[in-house]
């Protein structure tokens, strides 16, 4: 079983889950057999599969991180391409949710299907043991359910549901394989209704859904209340529940319901009147275009309306205002703002005091009944629901004993378990000592080690005694073996001034006694750029000098990633924008997360990259050219991605924009795997004799060669009203950099010479009224500006 190999998958059903799995496992690499049924008429055999694989491509987000690997995929149908599953390794089933067409299936899979292959079931909602009958022994030991999350390739989550026959080898295989090569947050289940994620999930949109009416809120207040403030996604409650479907909704809720008689709140998974009548009403979300939202295409502006639940008729959204979310929103700390939101004295308050003791309760009840483990909980609930604090975490966040206290004020009653483990005098769920995570064991009533795939590495469970340097916002960690790791914190991991320090500060560190560096941030993303508030003050006050130091200091900092005696790796995540590019532009090597959304972005507020983005574009702009290259089109690629501050859709696309490069930089699937790859290409480079490399003064630069290309564009698309006199200035500014100046003809310069370039330019847009509305506008709404 260690020997076990994927490299051929077959996914049986191309439905909106099936042709998304078959392109996620495109994604790492297999090759796949996508199979559906043969349409009732016409003689194209492969319409239905083919369709479905075509739309799947085209929808957004995109559920492949390069089109070039769609051509992994071939397709089929069941009647003359089942036998081709004797070739491979793994057949997942994703048909329809009826228990008689999935033996169906399988009757016919084990006509095919080499012995020893694994079969899985992607179903949300038949028992696993009920798909086993007449199912041979070797089938049935290979056999369990793999239960994706829609979509899979962005929510991390694989349910893992054994059958009564399964080896507990396959599991352990599936478990590893979905974490390291899947980049999957995989939990074992039991095999329980709606397993964990659903179960837990829906309970608490149910029980939302109930809430709202107890205390007379509206949409828009209960979207406001459960979304980003709660370290939950945009889309919040009501938003949610319209992309997934009423219907969807209504399913799993009444599977629950109907399975689980004996579940103390089972009566909370009954649909509330309004919820019913709009089930009726055919009001099933976006699917149908009327859910809780409309957009109305009447309008202008295409304006979202909201629904009214009293009168099921939709009205103009009226924008939320409560007391406890504007004292809230000053915490950047979500650990801190939950307890904040749990302890306010408004309506909010009382809708979090509510809505948090039913589900803390709700959990407390279903262990050992959906699991025997409280970690897994947590871990299902934020790999498939997007939150960022599980139930339990969130209970700790609160106070266990905090939050225990008020529920049995409330009436609320938790499971024994939880009195127990307040009265033994633990204070909560979890607890980090000696460098590892440990949960509270109910069976053993002590604590233990939350479990983590052999190799890996978590910043915030390293023991106090692994950080040799900090400030206010950065972190420096020895994470062993001589190598570094710098990471930081603040809104958005922002860089300014204190994270420049700890950059410096690290490769001070790691130059006098290590042997490399990582730059590496835990949460929710790398960085959102440079801190373009400190920026806009520093031109509004026309500190000008201050704003020349500053910048230099950030272009210093890069040049040091650059020219350090120790490697530095850059290991990013998803949002790495502006200066957090111009980092990983920098570093010796990037292992970039497949899911890492990278872009020179900085056109967007008036200015260029000014921390080495632009020379470094021109220096790599240089170094692509060959001879007999056409010089104009190769720059006009490299000017149009940072002039159209074009941001990468997956860590590969990266590739494809200059970001990153191809046979250097490497992108891994697993976020849990990233941090320990990333010390060990540091380690590797360090191990294979780097040396510091020089400052360079080769760089070709085109001159006026290159700068006529860049007027004649900018200028023509001003008169065809695609850019405005402003994008136009930067444009030019952009393409002067890029061009080495006005130089008579193709000349070699040197790094420094760009980076001055570089800052004189962005100092002169820092000067300019309209490169200052822009920065404000970003800074108050969060929108670009185009003036």
């Amino acid at each position: 079983m260690a020997n076990r190999h994927i490299k051929k998958v077959a996914v049986l059903g191309s439905g909106v889950m099936g042709s998304r799995i078959a392109c996620h496992f495109a994604n790492i690499g297999a090759e796949v057999l996508l199979l559906d049924i043969v349409p009732k008429e016409g003689t194209d055999r492969n319409k239905i599969v083919n369709e479905a694989l075509a739309a799947a491509l085209k929808s957004s987000p995109s559920p492949i991180y390069d089109k070039r690997f769609a051509k992994r995929i071939s397709t089929g149908n069941f009647e003359d391409d089942l036998p081709k599953i004797k070739d491979c390794d793994w057949v997942i089933e994703v048909v329809v949710e009826r228990l008689d067409i999935k033996q169906q299936v399988y009757t016919n899979v084990e006509k095919h299907r080499k012995p020893g292959t694994l079969i899985t079931t992607n179903t949300s909602g038949i028992p696993i043991h009920g798909l086993l009958e007449g199912r041979s022994e070797d089938f049935a030991k290979h056999f369990c359910g793999t239960h994706f999350f829609n979509p899979p390739r962005y929510l991390p989550l694989l349910e893992i549901i054994p059958g009564t026959k399964t080896d507990p080898a396959v599991l352990s295989f599936l478990q590893e394989y979905g974490q390291r090569v899947l980049g999957k947050v995989t939990v074992l289940c039991k095999d329980t209704p709606a397993f964990i994620a659903n179960r837990i999930g829906v309970f608490g949109i149910m029980g939302l859904f109930h809430l709202v009416e107890e205390m007379g809120l509206t949409v828009e207040e209960v979207d406001r209340l459960t979304g980003p403030a709660l370290g939950r996604p945009k889309s919040a409650t009501f938003r949610t529940a319209d992309v997934v479907g009423l219907d969807t909704l209504v399913h799993v809720a009444k599977g629950v319901q109907d399975n689980c008689p004996t579940d103390e709140q089972n009566a909370t998974f009954a649909l509330p009147g309004y919820l019913q009548q709009m089930v009726e009403k055919n009001m099933l979300g976006s699917k149908t275009g009327k859910g809780f939202f409309f957009k109305d295409r009447s309008t202008p502006k295409g304006d979202i309306l909201a629904l009214d639940l009293k009168t099921l008729e939709y009205r103009p959204q009226v924008k939320p205002k409560f007391a406890t979310l504007d004292a809230a929103k000053k915490e950047d700390n979500l650990v801190k703002r939950t307890a904040l939101l749990y302890a306010g004295t408004d309506k909010a308050g009382e809708f979090y005091r509510k809505s948090f003791h039913g589900l803390f309760a709700y959990v407390s009840h279903r262990i050992p009944e959906i699991t025997d483990q409280l970690y897994k909980i947590d871990d299902a609930m934020r790999a498939g629901f997007g939150w960022e604090l599980g139930p339990f975490e969130t209970w700790d966040a609160i106070g266990a004993k905090t939050a225990l206290d008020a529920m049995n004020a409330a009436g609320v009653k938790v499971a024994p378990w939880v009195n127990d483990m307040i009265a033994a005098g633990n204070t909560s769920f979890y607890k980090v000592e000696g460098g590892k995570r440990l949960y509270y064991d109910i069976p053993s009533k002590s604590y233990k080690p939350v479990p983590r795939a052999e190799g890996t590495i978590v910043l915030s469970e390293l023991p106090e005694s692994s950080i040799v340097w900090k400030n206010n916002l950065a972190r420096v960690y020895d994470i062993g073996d001589g190598i570094l790791a710098v990471s930081w914190g603040g809104k958005m991991n922002v860089i300014g001034a204190e994270v420049i320090q700890g950059l410096n500060k690290a490769i001070d560190l790691a130059e006098a006694g290590y042997k490399g560096l990582v730059v590496y941030n835990d949460g929710a993303l790398f960085t959102a750029g440079a801190n373009v508030g400190m920026i806009f003050m520093m031109a509004v006050e026309q500190e000008y000098d201050d704003l020349d130091m500053a910048i230099r200091t950030f272009q210093n900092t890069m040049m040091r990633m650059r020219h350090s005696s120790i490697p530095v790796v850059a290991a990013p995540h998803q949002l790495c924008l502006g200066g957090g590019t111009e980092l990983c532009l920098h570093a010796d090597k990037v292992v970039a997360h497949a899911e890492t959304y990278m872009g020179l972005v900085e056109f967007g507020v008036g200015v260029i990259p000014g921390g080495g983005g632009s020379k470094e574009f021109a220096l790599r702009l240089s170094d692509e050219l060959k001879e007999g290259d056409i010089r104009i089109n190769a720059l006009r690629e490299r000017f149009l991605t940072i002039g159209q501050a074009k941001v990468s859709t997956s860590g590969e696309e990266a590739f494809a924009l200059g970001y990153l490069r191809r046979g250097t930089d490497e992108v891994i699937v697993s976020r849990a795997h990233q941090l320990a790859y990333a010390k060990e290409c540091a380690l590797d480079l360090w191990e294979k004799g780097y040396t510091k490399p020089p400052m360079r003064k080769d760089i070709k630069v085109l001159g006026r060669e290159g700068l006529g290309i860049v007027y004649i564009g900018a200028n023509t698309m001003q008169s065809g009203n695609y850019i405005s006199e402003h994008d136009t200035l930067i444009s030019q500014k952009l393409g002067h950099v890029l061009c080495g100046g006005d130089l008579s003809e193709p000349t070699e310069v040197s790094e420094q010479y760009l980076l001055d370039l570089e800052r004189k330019t962005f100092l002169e847009l820092c000067m300019q009224r309209k490169t200052l509305e822009r920065l404000q506008s970003i800074i108050t709404s969060g929108k670009v500006l185009r003036n």
